[in-house]
């Protein structure tokens, strides 16, 4: 488990997902600091990680990046952290779209072709 500092290759992010699901790898998106936690069992345990670090809980989006695609198929926003229905969210799915476009720049800057 870590939270990026810096970015990352494409490569890289395969030699981590090999590690644990073979061809995916879930990540926590912070999505009020920027910050992108990846390469757990569990979202939950990068949840943890970022609030440890500051972060609050309404920021935290989890989300799955399969390594090989590409695209809109790159990112799956499919975790059960994400069911907050006080949050308007009351579903697996990341259901509003700016927080979508935020993951999806935030894994921009830290994944790397």
């Amino acid at each position: 488990m870590q939270i990026l500092q810096s970015p990352i290759s494409r490569a890289e992010l395969r030699t981590l997902a090999v590690n644990t699901f073979g061809d995916m790898i879930k990540c926590v998106a912070d999505v009020r600091l920027g910050l992108l936690a990846i390469d757990a069992d569990l979202h939950a345990d990068l949840e943890q990680m970022l609030l440890k670090n500051g972060s609050a809980q309404e920021d935290l989006w989890g989300f799955n990046l399969w390594v090989e695609e590409h695209g809109d198929d790159f990112i799956e926003f499919d975790s059960l952290i994400n069911i907050r229905s006080w949050q308007g969210n009351p579903s697996r799915d990341v259901l509003n779209p700016e927080v979508r476009a935020t993951i999806q720049k935030i894994v921009e800057q830290f994944i790397i072709e």
